[in-house]
């Protein structure tokens, strides 16, 4: 099995996707994720560019991780010696052993950009990476827009890759930057980089026409040694190869090693946790890591799955740390109820597919998603379901009375009254619009009874509405995604009313942590 480098630019050419901003300690939390996961390379940021990343390094320096860190810059300036440029300056004050030159390698960009001469630009390239080397740095060469400056000047393209490799560069990358490359375009033209300079190379496409992935592992099957990407595909424009998908791909069905085995069962913990801290909500449809990735809803799929997982799907999904999911709708039918039901084995165990509460769930199933319902992400409202068809499920409160007072400035109050077994509790409190406004009463009045609640917290709040030709009678369903800190839950709700589906949800969600933390059932 053959090693790949794996050099991850999350908090680099990730931070310059549109909409992402790493804090120094988003970038900290994400570098030591990195590590636990095996990341041979994580490329942090350039110094010379901002005074967080030459900050981030020096922190970093004092973590003791395995992975190696490698800082960013470009060749220097053609009017400075390289001792005396600023850039190459701040990349040496990062203090790390790798360090990654980015150099032109299209003669069009030499030509308009740089405004050198081709001879200039290939000094520009080995002064820069020799001084480097000679401080004892271990460089990676970019080489910036290779495959467009093959396509145009292959000649060329070769003679910066070489400049580079005189230098002593320890690895040469070729970057499809502008991300428009196709993947028989890529393997060709890796395997003549190869040719012409006998060492290892490393590929960094980005995903302009959606063939990142494709391309890198292109450039494997040509002989690539070292593949870049960010961890979740978030880039410049439309983002990065996906390390993500691509280490699974490489190494789950390609033969080769990129990470150790036991990394690939926190691939989705790892994808997940890179989303939330840049604030992101990772696709659904992700491979691998989404959570769409191994759910299925057609009827056919879930009695194939059921019978034999291989029938539709390619890996078993505990192998990237991802689960099986079987997804409740009006084209499920009996068979997707009854796998739903079958992971319920704490509520309902040895249950058989011709068990009459099957048909029963399934029946009720499709009379509330035709109210606009959808049990499809709302695990935790299935489950309340089911208690509640048992008659297994005592209510933990009730509401008896509520009122809400909603202001133009979009402040609102809410004044609530909730009986807890013998007992009631009336509070009152104001929240940034109506909903958040009942669910602070709601939760003030309840934790004097249920102290947990404290814990709980909203994390996301969805609203679609369902038939919008009814104007202002449409069905509203609202989505609710929860946390105790420890665990996330969602809960649903539907209703012509936003209020009256957001309450529905909401009182699931409370009731569904209470039922799961095994509370004290007052009634």
């Amino acid at each position: 099995m053959r090693k790949l480098e794996v050099f991850d630019s999350t908090l680099r050419d990730g931070a310059q996707g549109e909409g992402i901003i790493f804090s120094l300690e988003d970038k900290l939390k994400i570098l030591i994720k990195l590590d636990e996961f095996g990341i041979d390379f994580v490329e942090a940021g350039n110094p010379g560019s901002n005074p967080k990343d030459l900050e981030f390094f020096k922190k970093a320096e004092t973590l003791g991780l395995e992975t190696k860190l490698v800082s960013f810059g470009s060749t220097k300036r053609r009017e400075a010696k390289p001792e005396d440029d600023d850039n190459l300056k701040a990349l040496l004050s990062a203090n790390t052993e790798y360090i990654a030159i980015f150099g032109k390698s299209w003669d069009m960009h030499v030509d308009k950009i740089l405004r050198v001469s081709l001879a200039e630009n290939l000094g520009m390239i080995e002064q820069t990476i020799s001084y480097l080397v000679s401080l004892g740095k271990k460089v990676i060469f970019d080489a910036e827009h290779f495959f467009d400056g093959y396509k145009s000047n292959s000649d060329y393209a070769l003679a910066t890759l070489k400049a580079a490799q005189r230098a002593g560069a320890r690895t040469l990358c070729l970057c499809d930057t502008n991300g428009g490359c196709f993947p028989d375009e890529v393997e060709r033209i890796t395997k003549a980089a190869i040719e012409a300079t006998k060492q290892g190379i490393g590929i960094h496409c980005h995903n302009d026409s959606g063939c990142a992935i494709a391309n890198s592992m292109a450039a494997v099957k040509a002989g690539a040694v070292h593949v870049q990407g960010t961890f979740i595909g978030i880039g410049e424009r439309t983002g990065n190869t996906n390390l993500s998908t691509l280490i699974a791909n490489l190494q789950l069905k390609s033969g080769y090693y990129c990470v150790p085995a036991e990394s690939l069962l926190l691939l989705k913990e790892t994808a997940h946790f890179i989303a939330e801290t840049a604030n992101i909500a990772l696709s659904s449809a992700m491979p691998y890591v989404g959570s769409s990735a191994f759910a299925h809803k057609g009827g056919m799929h879930v009695d194939g799955v059921s019978k034999d997982p291989a029938t539709f799907e390619h890996i078993a999904p505990e192998s990237v740390g991802n689960e099986r999911n079987f997804l409740l709708s009006e084209v499920s039918g009996r068979a997707a109820t009854f796998a739903k039901l079958a992971k319920l084995e704490k509520i309902i165990p040895d249950l058989q597919k011709t068990d009459p509460i099957v048909q029963k769930l399934t029946d009720k199933i499709k009379q509330l998603e035709h109210r606009g319902y959808q049990f499809e992400a709302a695990g935790a409202s299935f489950e309340l379901l089911v208690l509640k068809e048992l008659g297994w499920f005592q209510p933990y409160f009730e509401i008896t009375d509520f009122k809400i007072i909603s202001t133009n400035d979009s402040n609102a109050s809410a004044h609530i009254k909730v009986r807890v077994g013998g007992e009631y509790e009336i509070t009152a409190d104001e929240g940034q619009g109506p909903v958040n406004a009942i669910d602070k009463a709601l939760r003030k009045a309840l934790e004097r009874f249920y102290p947990a609640l404290s814990n709980m917290r909203l994390v996301d709040y969805k609203v679609r509405i369902i038939n919008s030709e009814s104007n202002t009678a449409a069905t509203t369903r609202v989505l609710l995604e929860s946390t105790d800190g420890k665990t996330n839950w969602t809960t649903v709700g539907a209703s012509k009313d936003i209020i009256n589906a957001s309450m529905t949800a909401l009182l699931d969600s409370l009731e569904y942590m209470l039922y799961t933390n095994n509370e004290q059932n007052y009634n």
